[in-house]
């Protein structure tokens, strides 16, 4: 064991960066260069087809059927160029990650020849299995059929040898089985409640785009380190391990200068990445060694989330290439942080305006007003869905462990703009107009909000959803997450909400009040209603547990607890009404949550259970019969009195020794026993809820006692590459 462990350090050790030049010192030259973007489309196409391929990605219209063998054709001629062989529409299916079946251009003829062929239908639709992928029930075993479909709003692209062109994922019957299918609509839903009120501000707004800049936080692991863990091969975390005499409490990894290996590894993402379109901007050392950041600049929310599954995929393959393994569990480590993808969105118009900044003008500014307490009160009014958009067997870990926001939902905006809605809700008569001199003055502080908010938009790292200046920050999301979950949350919600203030306001302007003065009244309305959600101090504190139960939130503590909310009345009512998904796509999505999420604490069960008794009690007891021989020995060539003080040291460390061993060899029995128990169950919900309460406890106690014996048993004898070794060595 202690061989394997060694090799592996030594290799590790003797890794040289593997450097990789870019084909331009000059981004500009390569960005995108393996895109069938806006442009390239200008190139390839006739500027009717071209124009009309516009009309679909920029104003949302139907694409005509008649047009795909046009945009087939010139898409092939494009790829053909560059060497392309293959074409596979690229789908999220509800497994988490993407999927892809590639077909090659090449079709038979009679006399052995060959063409090349890739015409509209083979762009528009593909048929993939879909018997073998999640659906919830939506599919029997045996029907297999379902139907890949282009999405023409965001840009095919070539990795190696394949054209891959972003699909939606559905059923024969027409259900989604995709992440992206609802989010699309959740887009379109938002788009058209918001430039509806947008209308009341200004009439040229005609589209609004839900924006999205995601944070990738992640682990690098040496690959010959991770190898010789079979826990992060199977499970992606460590199971077990004893917390090193140094972890993060210096504080030096943050920020500091990036480890050469890693910079190199970076480096190389970065230029494929650019020649993807993906536009990475910052790269940075997180808290926790070994711990790194990747964060884009803001893109319109569906490209957002392609690019940001594409990144997954490509930091998997990359880091293969320089002896690096990247974790993307939420918690690959105990006892420091883990790791997150905040999801930063917000909403801009075809105008250029973004709606959650403020302007120069009252009037700019009274729509600012209109989206932030528009969002907060959707929030508030959701907050149990937008903790289930986030729930996850490795989320789970992480939420609330002094790194994480806890499950409470909760929404920070500062002090500042906190005072001044507490003005507005001072100053707004319940449903009479403002006097001449009212008006003015409150307009005129609302004219003031860029000026106050200037350097006063401070973060709070505790709070799940943040107001940061000009966008909110979703913090609580998981560093593996499908950015979709939580889209398709806030975009539906806000949507929503939306409506109902378009309805609440239109419904006072009937009474005779004037425009300004129904919206703050509705304004103050919602702002009074949604107060509870909105909480300024420390949610890691036990005070703010106490404080979120008087005010009615919700502390949805385990995953299962979150995932019961999506078969809500309210969530399954919201997605139909507003044509998100229908009850039986949203209950589907909740069994494949409750299944997947007992399928990963069962193979982290097994794997405890593995290693407990396959690695650990063998590699123990081995070392406590060497210490045993040496008391033996002692007492063969000592005195009884020389014998008895002697040998005290070690016989106190062989009882130590079998104290954790009793443990660990009762507590993983007692473990499986109630797994396969549990597997016998046919409730999905049930099944996940017993895993959660009945199962995961073992999970630390065991470990408690084998990162005892870590620190009692010889080092060279040590099955696993310890902590020091997987987060000190770059």
């Amino acid at each position: 064991m202690a061989t394997i462990r060694f090799k592996a350090l030594e290799a590790s050790m003797s890794r040289t960066p593997r450097l990789v030049d870019a084909p331009s010192h000059k981004v500009s030259d390569y960005y995108g260069i393996n895109v069938f973007d806006k442009k390239v489309m200008g190139e390839y196409m006739s500027k009717d087809i071209h124009s009309q391929v516009m009309q679909t990605i920029e104003k949302g219209k139907t694409i005509d059927r008649k047009i795909t063998n046009s945009v087939a054709s010139a898409m092939k001629a494009w790829a053909m160029e560059k060497q392309v062989t293959h074409y596979t529409h690229w789908f999220q299916p509800l497994t988490g990650t993407t999927a892809e079946k590639h077909d090659a251009f090449f079709e038979p003829l009679d006399d052995n020849e060959v063409i090349e062929r890739f015409d509209g239908s083979q762009l528009a639709q593909q048929e993939p299995d879909a018997s073998s992928l999640p659906n919830g029930g939506i599919r029997n075993t045996f029907e297999a059929r379902g139907y890949t479909a282009w999405d023409p709003s965001s840009p095919a692209f070539i990795i190696g040898n394949t054209l891959c062109i972003p699909t939606i994922y559905i059923s024969y019957t027409g259900e989604a089985l995709d992440y992206k299918t609802p989010l699309l609509k959740a887009l379109n839903v938002v788009d058209k409640a918001a430039v509806a009120v947008c209308q009341y501000f200004d009439k040229n707004v005609n589209k609004v785009n839900a924006t999205l800049g995601w944070e990738q936080e992640y682990f690098l692991v040496d690959k010959a380190l991770f190898t010789a863990r079979p826990d992060l091969v199977l499970t992606g975390r460590t199971v077990f391990g004893h917390i090193p005499a140094k972890g993060q409490e210096l504080d030096d990894h943050y920020f500091g200068s990036i480890p050469e290996r890693a910079h190199a590894y970076m480096v190389e993402l970065e230029i494929e990445c650019m020649k993807l379109g993906i536009p990475l901007k910052t790269r940075h050392n997180e808290v926790a060694p070994n711990q790194y950041e990747f964060a884009p600049v803001f893109e319109e929310a569906n490209l957002a989330v392609d690019h940001n599954q594409l990144l997954m995929d490509m930091m998997d393959k990359i880091a293969r290439k320089h002896n690096f393994r990247v974790l993307l569990h939420e918690k690959p480590f105990a006892n420091i942080n883990g790791s997150g993808k905040h999801n930063n969105w917000s909403l801009s118009t075809n105008t250029g305006v973004n709606l959650l900044a403020p302007g120069k003008t009252p009037k700019s500014n009274l729509q600012f007003l209109t989206f932030l307490i528009n969002t907060i009160k959707a929030v508030h009014d959701n907050e149990r869905l937008l903790r289930a958009s986030m729930a996850t067997a490795g989320n789970e870990h992480r939420l609330g462990a002094n790194e994480a926001p806890p499950a409470i939902i909760s929404v920070f905006i500062g002090k500042e703009l906190t005072h001044m809605l507490d003005e507005l809700v001072s100053k707004v008569k319940d449903n009479k107009s403002l006097t001449a001199e009212e008006k003015t003055e409150l307009k005129l502080n609302i004219g003031k909000i860029p000026e106050i908010l200037l350097d006063n938009t401070d973060r709070n790292r505790t709070s799940p959803f943040a107001f940061t200046g000009n966008k909110f920050e979703f913090r609580a999301i998981g560093s593996s997450a499908n950015c979709s979950s939580a889209m398709v949350v806030i975009n539906s919600i806000v949507a929503k909400q939306l409506q109902e203030f378009k309805k609440d306001v239109d419904a006072l302007i009937a009474t005779g009040l004037k425009k300004d003065d129904a919206i703050l009244i509705i304004l103050k309305k919602y702002t009074i209603s949604s107060k509870n959600i909105r909480f300024e101090g420390n949610g890691y504190g036990d005070a703010w547990i106490e404080e979120a139960e008087k005010r009615g939130l919700s502390h949805l503590r385990t995953a299962p607890a979150a995932i019961e909310e999506m078969a809500s009345k309210q969530t399954l009512d919201l997605y139909e009404n507003l044509g998100v998904m229908s009850h039986r796509e949203t209950l589907a999505r909740q069994e494949i949550a409750y299944e997947l999420y007992t399928n990963l604490i069962r193979i982290e069960s097994r794997v405890i259970g593995d290693l407990a008794k396959n690695h650990i009690l063998p590699t123990t007891l081995r070392y406590q019969n060497e210490l045993i021989k040496n008391v033996q020995g002692l007492k063969d060539i000592l005195d009884s009195k020389d014998f008895k003080d002697l040998s005290s040291i070690q016989m106190d460390m062989i009882k130590g020794i079998s104290k954790h061993v009793k443990i660990v060899q009762e507590a993983t029995d007692k473990m499986i026993a109630e797994r396969k128990r549990i597997n016998k169950l046919e409730d999905p919900k049930q099944k996940a809820n017993e895993y959660s309460d009945i199962v995961k406890p073992f999970f630390d106690k065991i470990r408690y006692s084998v990162d005892k014996l870590e620190l009692m048993v010889d080092d060279e004898m040590w099955p696993l590459p310890k902590y020091r070794e997987l987060l000190f060595n770059h």
